[in-house]
């Protein structure tokens, strides 16, 4: 949109941090984020969606506004997301209050496109908002987030507390800047059977107390890292370590 650039600017201006970027996302970067997602997907959760580039993206790729759910804490967009998607729900609120307030009935959504600078909140915000919105993120489905560092943005010792892998989707380099997507999904937990070590279909997040403190179970997700898969660009990040020597920013 031709406004939508003055209008992030000031709101960057006014609060850097919150806000994260000096523009919105471009056509490339959105692309990629909503690249595995389809009308079958939805319901969908949206964090920070800003000026709506994601959102845009995803009514083009066959989401119904009504299966949207916009979170955005910066009011300066509020007004602008209800007018463009007056079809999706929008709500005011901290992507970090996502434990305390229950959007949904159960656990129905498919994936969860986050637009939210990471890299500028701490380490307690992070897990808020991971934890919370994987609470309604059905068994397979997945959270994607973008990244203009050259690494993971959830450090290994998060993936590890909420039993979450990271796999690099794609790098979106005709981006300004260029930027990257990660894909989150839940670790497969193992059971012992017949005393071997077997990976269950789907499990919910395991908090940290429940499983890393039986060295059985430390141990079988260990294991599990090992060996589990490595998504479609065969890079796997659920040990939070990538494959280039640069660290991010």
């Amino acid at each position: 949109m031709p406004n939508d650039f003055l209008s992030f600017f000031l709101s960057w201006m006014s609060s850097p941090r919150r806000v994260g970027a000096i523009a919105p996302s471009g056509a490339a970067l959105a692309d990629l984020i909503t690249r595995e997602i389809t009308g079958k997907t939805g319901p969908i959760l949206e964090l920070g969606p800003g000026t709506g580039a994601f959102t845009y993206k995803l009514l083009k790729r066959g989401v119904r506004q009504e299966d949207l759910t916009l979170i955005e804490y910066g009011s300066d967009f509020m007004k602008l997301l209800q007018m463009r998607f007056p079809g999706a729900r929008v709500l005011w609120m901290d992507a970090a209050r996502l434990t305390t307030e229950r959007l949904y009935d159960g656990a129905p959504v498919g994936a969860v496109v986050s637009g939210l600078p990471l890299l500028n909140m701490s380490t307690r915000k992070v897990v808020a908002i991971l934890s919370g919105a994987f609470s309604y993120v059905r068994p397979g489905g997945a959270f994607y987030q973008f990244t203009y560092g050259m690494s993971c943005p959830i450090p290994r010792p998060v993936l590890d507390r909420l039993g979450l892998r990271a796999t690099l989707v794609d790098r979106a380099f005709l981006n300004v800047p260029p930027a990257a997507v990660y894909k989150l999904t839940r670790r497969p937990q193992m059971t012992l059977i017949a005393g071997s070590l077997a990976p269950e279909a789907s499990a919910p997040i395991v908090a940290e107390a429940d499983c890393y403190t039986s060295r059985l179970c430390f141990a079988a997700a260990a294991m599990n890292e090992a060996n589990s898969g490595c998504g479609s660009n065969g890079r796997d990040f659920s040990s939070g370590w990538n494959w280039t020597p640069m660290n991010q920013g």
